[in-house]
């Protein structure tokens, strides 16, 4: 799978679904602060400045690889950090860094302001995922200065670290669907070694990389940009952290987009159900395309039960003995599943799936081991980013429910019937948290948001890892006169990068324009 298409879904990715829950300075451009500091903290840090530099290549918690290329038609990415509270709640005590990257507005003089990005996760680099999608959003830079970030906990914002590179391997390769009581031994082991390498190594931030506190840290980030208003575009987890900001901060909220909706009031059992059943039916959609396609597919059967039977049936081997995959590395169950996942995130990778199913039935695990990497992070050099560990912690800290690997195994039963490929590895993953050193916050988050201004939430019918019920949710939630619903009727997660113009015409309308869609718009 060539590289940019690896990082664009890995990006995308809501990577709790399956293992993690198993779980610079310099120049002379300044961003003058606005006249009033509003709600987030001390003078001191609402009145920082932020020094613009050329952005350099990615750390290896981001993922690395070379630095941005040029924008779209010239000119260059800068990248700057801005100074927060670790902690919330004590304002005037210690900071951490933060990574911003920015792309000016093309036309200076009818600048709106920034658009701030967040591609979801949670965990995944906003430093490095803007880029990867910069072409995407050059309609958008005609009048915003387009703005993503590194929240705490992920990549060069004080990231969180629980493993090395070869534990890591191993870790990922291990059986995470139980068959017996010496592997829930085993898995328990595992995710308490996982846990305590977490703890190890980034204690003193596990409590503090919570949902709320970056939306504080985003409020600060508006008012040191010199935004009155936050211009917001959030994709999967953004959504969700774009609602606590709107709770939050109501009266601060400017054009906002929500896409590929989490629902906000589903709980970890209720929201891992939701997505094992989002991704059955992306892989039914994935079986139809390829039984209406007759010949032109490769994989066995001419039904759509035959073809899931054929995979159900080729992880039940892999199981019982791993192929081979790629150098020393062989292609586990957990690491198949994993790579069916990440290539039903988007339609364009569904060619890798079929490829990657058929070179596995001969014994040939590497790209469905390839797609499994990108989820994780993992380089083709065998270096992981940090996306995963972020993952864990972030919503290890956000929800309450702690389920023990024995109240997941009593409630295989409904995540089997939800998804006879899936249902197994969701309802194991409830179990993610048991060990975290650090409590919860919430059962689910609050993004109830009265006096709000007009929010636009994107709902994609075949998406997988936000199923589409969580637009309607969301709207719900906001309350009345906030959320305004449009549909895609398409597949993939999210719906604004599916190039869909119809879509296209209603954000793009909003966000440069002002035009708020008629709610219950449908695309497709």
């Amino acid at each position: 799978m060539p590289t940019s298409a690896a990082r664009r879904a890995a990006l995308l990715a809501v990577t709790a679904v399956l293992l993690a829950a198993g779980c610079s300075d310099g120049g002379d451009d300044a961003t003058e602060p606005p006249k009033e500091s509003g709600p987030s903290g001390r003078p001191a840090l609402t009145a920082q400045k932020l020094s613009w530099a050329p952005c350099p290549p990615p750390s290896a918690a981001e993922g690395g690889g070379p630095a941005p290329s040029a924008l779209p038609g010239g000119g260059s990415w800068e990248c700057s950090f801005l100074q927060t509270p670790l902690d919330w709640s004590k304002p005037e005590g210690e900071t951490i860094e933060l990574a911003l990257i920015r792309a000016r507005a093309r036309d200076a003089s009818r600048r709106i302001g920034s658009l701030v990005f967040n591609f979801g996760g949670p965990g995944g680099s906003g430093v490095t995922g803007l880029p990867s999608f910069a072409e995407d959003y050059e309609t958008l830079r005609g009048r915003y200065d387009l703005v993503s970030f590194d929240p705490r906990g992920v990549g060069r914002s004080d990231p969180v670290e629980c493993l090395g590179d070869k534990e890591l391997d191993a870790y990922y390769a291990l059986d995470f669907t139980p068959d017996d009581a010496a592997e829930e031994r085993t898995l328990s082991d595992a995710q308490k070694r996982y846990a305590a390498g977490c703890e190890k190594d980034s204690g003193p931030s596990l409590p503090h990389v919570g949902t709320e506190n970056a939306a504080r840290d985003m409020d600060l980030m508006r008012q040191v940009l010199g935004d009155e208003k936050l211009h917001y575009f959030g994709i999967s987890y953004g959504t969700e952290l774009g609602g606590v900001y709107a709770h939050l901060f109501p009266k601060n909220v400017g054009r906002a987009l929500f896409d590929a909706v989490v629902d906000p009031e589903a709980g970890v059992e209720d929201g891992a159900l939701g997505q094992a059943k989002g991704f059955q039916l992306a892989l039914d959609n994935f079986a139809q395309d390829c039984v209406d396609r007759g010949d032109e597919c490769t994989l066995p059967g001419s039904s759509v039960a035959e073809i899931e039977t054929f995979i159900t049936d080729l992880l039940a081997s892999l199981d019982k003995k791993p192929i081979a995959g790629i150098g020393d590395r062989k292609l586990t169950q957990t690491q198949a599943t994993n790579g069916i996942a990440q290539a039903l995130y988007s339609k364009e990778f569904w060619t890798y799936l079929e490829q990657g199913l058929d070179a596995a039935d001969g014994g040939d695990g590497a790209l469905l081991l390839s797609l499994s990497d990108s989820m994780n992070g993992r380089s083709q050099n065998g270096s992981y980013s940090n996306i995963q560990a972020a993952n864990a912690a972030i919503n290890c800290v956000d929800f309450k429910e702690r389920y023990t690997l024995g109240q997941a195994k009593e409630r295989l039963g409904e995540f089997r019937e939800a998804s006879p490929v899936f249902g197994d590895f969701m309802g194991w993953s409830l179990a993610g948290c048991s060990q975290w050193p650090v409590p919860g916050t919430w059962e689910h988050p609050d993004v109830s948001a009265p006096g709000s201004a007009p929010i636009l939430v994107v709902g994609n019918t075949g998406d997988p890892a936000t199923p589409y019920e969580g637009a309607r949710a969301m709207v719900n939630a906001l309350g009345k006169g906030v959320g305004v619903e449009l549909t895609y009727e398409g597949e993939g997660h999210g719906a604004y990068n599916s190039k869909d113009t119809c879509v296209q015409r209603a954000v793009d309308g909003y966000l440069l324009n002002g035009r708020v869609p008629k709610s219950g718009t449908v695309c497709g």
